[in-house]
């Protein structure tokens, strides 16, 4: 069977970035996903299509096929008062913020002056080329729940509380 629409696959995978640096990895056989749902980044989805269990690929997947470019314009500068005034505000700290049309984001401070934060919208991997090592260990069709709630259900996947 193979990586193709409302298949469900699951991989294990290591993700670095261009000075080898690991980023993130999965190498227990618990990382599954629905092909064609948006649950990957565009670039790797692509170049999973087709494959079957115990392929294996390295690929590059550049910025603009996984969490883009960075957008200059989402880095601002955040007045000290919207932030607790009971926590110490260090670079690196992730928050929950809305968007002036009340979508959710998490922003990351990037840097802290005495009355300003600077905050950074963008996602981590923003601008980064994403090196993936990745072994397809089962390929299986989904369920009509799992097409309908466009994710994976039970081991790998998303459970429903």
């Amino acid at each position: 069977m193979q990586a193709e629409k409302n298949k469900v696959v699951t991989i294990d995978y290591t993700l670095k970035d261009n000075e080898g640096n690991l980023i993130d990895e999965s190498n227990t056989g618990e990382f599954a996903y629905l092909h064609g749902a948006n649950n990957i980044i565009p670039g790797l989805e692509k170049e999973l299509e087709g494959k079957q269990a115990g392929d294996s690929i390295q690929v590059s997947i550049k910025p603009e096929d996984a969490y883009g470019e960075v957008d200059m314009a989402k880095i601002q500068q955040a007045p000290r008062s919207m932030f607790p005034q009971d926590v110490e505000i260090k670079p690196g700290m992730q928050f929950h913020a809305q968007t002036p049309d009340g979508q959710d984001v998490m922003v990351t401070v990037t840097a802290v002056e005495d009355d300003h934060v600077v905050i950074d919208g963008n996602h981590p991997l923003a601008g980064v080329t994403l090196n993936f090592d990745v072994t397809v260990r089962d390929v299986r069709d989904a369920s009509a729940e799992e097409i309908e709630h466009q994710h994976v259900h039970g081991p790998g996947g998303h459970h429903h509380g």
